[in-house]
C-alpha cells in the first residue's frame, strides 16, 4: 500500500512538474511580439559564447608560441588575445541590453494584463480572494518572472553554450582529460534535478506565504481607524508576525535547498578540476603535453565548470519563477462570472417603458444554500421612484447588484425596455446608470477627478455645475487649492457628510436614465440634507429610480414602497397604505426609521 502511494505521489509530482512547463510556456505570447529583440539577444549571445571559448585558444598560443618568440610576435599574440575581449565586450554589452529591455517590457505587458484581466472579474471572485493577494502576486511574483526573463533564461542558454562548446573544446584539446570530466557530469546533474524539484515546491509556498502577509497587512491598514479605536494593534502585531514568521520559515527551507545545490555543484565540479590539474601536470613534465596546451584545457574546464555551477543557480532561479507563473497564470484563467454574450442585444440610449424582474432567484457563491433573492417579480415603470425598505438581509443591496448585473441570477430574467440584461454588454448596460452607494467611495485624487469619475470627458464647468446641485462647492472651495485639492486615500481629508455629497455630485454629472440610491442622503446634517434633497428631486424627474430607504423623508417622497424580508417581497404601496395595513412595514418605522410621533400617526 504502502509503494503504492509513493508511486502514486511521484506519477504527480511529474505531472505538475510538465504542468508547470507548459504554463511556463504559456508565457511566450507575451514574449513573441518582441522577435527583433530575441534575434539580436541571440545572436549577441552566441558571439559572447563564441568569443568567451576563443579565450583559451589564444591561451594557447600566447603560451605555446608567444613566450618562445620575439617581443614583436609576442606583441601580435597578445592583441589578437585583446581583440577576442574586445568583442567579448561589446557581444556583452549588446546581450544584457536586449535581454533587459525584454525583460521589462514583457513584465510590464504581463502586469497590464494581469491588471487589465482582474477589473474583467465580477464581486464573485472577490468574495473568496483577498484584495491583498491579488497585489502580491502583481507585484512579487511579475518580479520573479522579470528576473527569469530578464536574466536568468539569457544566463542559462549562455552557461548552456559555454558548457557544450567548452566539452567540445576540451575532448579537441585532451580527449584522456576530458573523459576523467565527463565522469563529473553525472554526479553534479543528479543533485540539481532532486534539490530543484524541492526549490519548485517551496517557492510556490514561499509566493504564497508573501501574499499572505501582503493580505494581511492590506486588510489591517485600510481599518487602522477601527484597530486603533478598538485598541487592536497587539493582537494585529501577533498576527501579522505569525504570518511573517511563516513567511520565513518556508523562506529559509528554500534558501537551504539552494544552498546544499550550489555546494554540492562547487565541491563535484571543483573537485574535478583539482583531479584533472594533478593528471594534466603530470603529462607536462613527463613531456606528453604542452604547458599551452594544459593552460587552455584548465581555462576550458574552467569555463566548463562555471557554467555547471551557474546552471545550477539559474535551475532554482527557473524553479522558484515556475511557481511566481503558475499564480499568474491562475489568475489570468480566472474567467468573470458574468460576460458580454458574442453578439449582445443593443441597449437603448434612454428608457421608454421600464424595469421588470421576472421570478429572479439568486444565490451569493460564498453562500449557495442561502438565497438571497427567491422567486421575485417586480415592475419599474419609467421616471417612478421605488424605495426598497425591509431588514438587514433582505435583499435590498441584491437588487441593486443584479441591475447592475455584478452577478446573473441562476434563475428567472430582468428586462430592461423588454431586452434581457444578460443577453446585453454590461458596460452598455451600466452606461445608463448612476451609482451611490451608502459609504461613497473616495479615490486618492483631487475634487475634480472625484466627481468626473462616471463621466472623464467632462468639463471644469460641468463638474462644478454637479457639485453647486451636490450643495459640495462651499466646502471644497474652501480647501487649500479648491477643486485641485487631494482628498487622500480613501478620501481621510474630508468627512463622511462630504464624501456623501461627493459622491452625489458624481451621479449628477454622470446623468443617468436609473439611479441606484442607498440612501444618499443619510450621512448629511439636517440643512445639507434639504438642500441636497432638493438637488434629488429635481435629478429624479423623468427618470427611474431606486432608493434603499433607511429615513422616513426618502419613503415618502417615494411612488412606490417594495418591503422585502428574507429575499422576498412582503407586500408593496404608499406609506400611507403600508401604515394602514400594518405588518413588517409599520414595524419597521417604527423600530428602523428616523421618524417623529406626528409621521407614524399619518
Amino acid at each position: 500500500m504502502t509503494d503504492l502511494s509513493n508511486t502514486d505521489r511521484e506519477i504527480e509530482g511529474k505531472k505538475k512538474s510538465r504542468q508547470v512547463v507548459q504554463r511556463l510556456w504559456q508565457l511566450k505570447r507575451f514574449v513573441l511580439p518582441y522577435k527583433i529583440q530575441m534575434i539580436g539577444a541571440m545572436i549577441a549571445l552566441v558571439v559572447a559564447a563564441v568569443a568567451t571559448l576563443s579565450i583559451g585558444g589564444a591561451i594557447r598560443l600566447v603560451i605555446d608560441k608567444g613566450f618562445s618568440s620575439g617581443p614583436h610576435d609576442l606583441e601580435v599574440y597578445f592583441a589578437g588575445a585583446m581583440g577576442v575581449v574586445a568583442v567579448l565586450a561589446i557581444a556583452t554589452f549588446g546581450r544584457y541590453y536586449l535581454v533587459s529591455w525584454i525583460g521589462e517590457r514583457v513584465i510590464a505587458d504581463i502586469r497590464k494584463a494581469v491588471f487589465n484581466h482582474v477589473l474583467t472579474l465580477n464581486p464573485a471572485f472577490f468574495e473568496i480572494t483577498r484584495t491583498g493577494e491579488v497585489l502580491s502576486r502583481l507585484t512579487t511574483d511579475t518580479t520573479l518572472i522579470q528576473t527569469v526573463i530578464g536574466s536568468s533564461i539569457s544566463v542559462a542558454l549562455r552557461n548552456f553554450l559555454l558548457f557544450v562548446g567548452g566539452l567540445i573544446a576540451l575532448i579537441a584539446t585532451s580527449p584522456s582529460l576530458a573523459g576523467m570530466v565527463l565522469l563529473v557530469v553525472p554526479l553534479v546533474v543528479i543533485p540539481i534535478i532532486v534539490f530543484g524539484r524541492q526549490v519548485r515546491k517551496l517557492s510556490r509556498s514561499s509566493q504564497d506565504s508573501i501574499a499572505a502577509v501582503s493580505a494581511r497587512a492590506d486588510e489591517t491598514l485600510r481599518a487602522i481607524q477601527t484597530a486603533q479605536a478598538y485598541t487592536h494593534e497587539d493582537h494585529d502585531r501577533k498576527q501579522f508576525g505569525s504570518e511573517v514568521e511563516t513567511s520565513f520559515t518556508i523562506a529559509i527551507k528554500r534558501i537551504r535547498a539552494r544552498a546544499w545545490l550550489t555546494a554540492l555543484v562547487i565541491l563535484l565540479i571543483f573537485g574535478a578540476i583539482d583531479l584533472v590539474l594533478w593528471s594534466g601536470a603530470t603529462a607536462v613534465s613527463d613531456g606528453s603535453m604542452s604547458a599551452g596546451t594544459l593552460g587552455s584545457f584548465v581555462f576550458f574546464a574552467v569555463i566548463v565548470a562555471g557554467s555547471m555551477g551557474s546552471l545550477s543557480e539559474v535551475w532554482g532561479e527557473l524553479q522558484r519563477a515556475a511557481g511566481a507563473s503558475e499564480r499568474l497564470l491562475e489568475l489570468l484563467a480566472e474567467k468573470p462570472t458574468v460576460v458580454a454574450p458574442v453578439n449582445p442585444d443593443h441597449m437603448p440610449k434612454s428608457i421608454e417603458t421600464g424595469i421588470h424582474f421576472d421570478g429572479v432567484t439568486f444565490h451569493y457563491p460564498s453562500r449557495p444554500d442561502l438565497p438571497a433573492l427567491e422567486n421575485i417579480s417586480l415592475d419599474i415603470r419609467k421616471g417612478e421612484t421605488v424605495a426598497l425598505v425591509g431588514p438587514s438581509g433582505a435583499g435590498k443591496t441584491t437588487i441593486f447588484q443584479l441591475l447592475l448585473r455584478l452577478y446573473d441570477p441562476q434563475a428567472g430574467k430582468i428586462t430592461v425596455d423588454g431586452i434581457d440584461i444578460a443577453k446585453t454588454d454590461p458596460t452598455d448596460l451600466r452606461s445608463l446608470m448612476g451609482l451611490v452607494p451608502q459609504e461613497p467611495v473616495i479615490f486618492a485624487d483631487t475634487a475634480f477627478e472625484n466627481i468626473r469619475y462616471g463621466r472623464p470627458e467632462a468639463s471644469e464647468a460641468e463638474v462644478r455645475a454637479a457639485a453647486e446641485a451636490a450643495v459640495a462647492t462651499d466646502f471644497i472651495e474652501d480647501m487649500p487649492e479648491g477643486f485641485n485639492t487631494e482628498f487622500g486615500e480613501r478620501g481621510i481629508k474630508i468627512s463622511g457628510g462630504q464624501k456623501q455629497r461627493i459622491a452625489i455630485a458624481r451621479a449628477i454629472l454622470r446623468d443617468p436614465e436609473i439611479l441606484l440610491l442607498d440612501e444618499a442622503t443619510s450621512a448629511l446634517d439636517a440643512e445639507s440634507e434639504r438642500l441636497v434633497q432638493i438637488a434629488l428631486e429635481h435629478l429624479m424627474k423623468n427618470r427611474t429610480t431606486l432608493v434603499i430607504a433607511h429615513r422616513l423623508a426618502t419613503v415618502l417622497n417615494a411612488d412606490r414602497i417594495v418591503v422585502l424580508d428574507k429575499g422576498g417581497i412582503v407586500t408593496q404601496g404608499t406609506h400611507e397604505e403600508l401604515m394602514r395595513e400594518g405588518g413588517l412595514y409599520a414595524k419597521l418605522a417604527k423600530l428602523q426609521f428616523d421618524t417623529g410621533r406626528n409621521a407614524l400617526s399619518a
